[in-house]
């Protein structure tokens, strides 16, 4: 049963690896707080279940006697913390990690036009430069950054895939940003991601860099001149937090 379980996942039949998470989280640790009878779902127990339409409709609720920044500090980010957390401990896995931030997404569009009708400043953090370096096409794990990263509160300049030296040098230096990411999947373009390092050391522009990719190890992100290792999306939020000290 179990390789059936693993077959109907490679086969595309099981979207999302919904039916096989369910099958094997009991052999992980498990965080379960019962829920009384009747309590009404917040929202944070709804960004963790992905369900996007009832994050949509809990925030213009909530925007009726809270304010946008409030909802974003006391409730989403307090949540996505959470979602964080158990993903380290293995409680939830990557499919469900994007199911909740893209959940949580729909609760920072709907903040994002309340504030453009108002009229009102950007709630942006600071905006992080992100791309996969020359010569590296794989970029799903920057995308994944990127969502994670957007869905806290920072505004991404995602310069795409296989991305050459001088467009990330430009893109860090016109927008002044503060934090510069590099993915690389590749062993070969390893060499790529240190050249754009390099780069942007030249500049002289103060900015702090983090690296992430299956190839890369820590030693290996400080050798070539990073600031920041980070093994997954968690780990550049925490990054991002150390840049704009929050």
């Amino acid at each position: 049963m179990d390789a059936i379980a693993a077959f109907r996942v490679l086969n595309l039949n099981d979207i999302d690896s919904e039916d096989y998470i369910a099958r094997f989280i009991d052999q992980g640790p498990k965080e379960e707080k019962k829920k009384a009878a009747g309590t009404k779902m917040t929202i944070g127990e709804a960004i963790a279940k992905g369900l996007k339409d009832d994050v949509k409709a809990m925030t213009l609720e909530l925007l009726e006697t809270k304010s946008e920044i409030e909802i974003i500090d006391t409730l989403l980010i307090p949540a996505l913390d959470e979602v964080g957390k158990n993903y380290e401990k293995g409680v939830i896995f990557l499919p469900q990690l994007i199911k909740a931030a893209t959940a949580s997404q729909e609760a920072f569009e709907v903040i994002k036009g309340v504030i453009a009708e108002k009229g009102d400043a950007s709630i942006s953090k600071g905006t992080i430069v992100v791309a996969t370096v020359k010569g590296d096409i794989h970029d799903i794990g920057k995308n994944i950054v990127k969502v994670i990263l957007e869905n806290y509160g920072y505004n991404m300049i995602d310069l795409g895939r296989d991305v050459p030296v001088q467009t990330v040098v430009d893109a860090v230096v016109e927008n002044k940003v503060e934090l510069v990411g590099l993915s690389a999947l590749m062993t070969t373009t390893l060499v790529s991601m240190e050249e754009t390092i390099n780069a942007i050391r030249k500049t002289g522009h103060p900015c702090k860099i983090m690296v992430g990719g299956a190839v890369l190890t820590e030693d290996y992100a400080m050798k070539i001149g990073a600031d920041y290792y980070c093994k997954d999306a968690n780990a550049s939020v925490m990054a991002a937090r150390d840049v704009f000290k929050e």
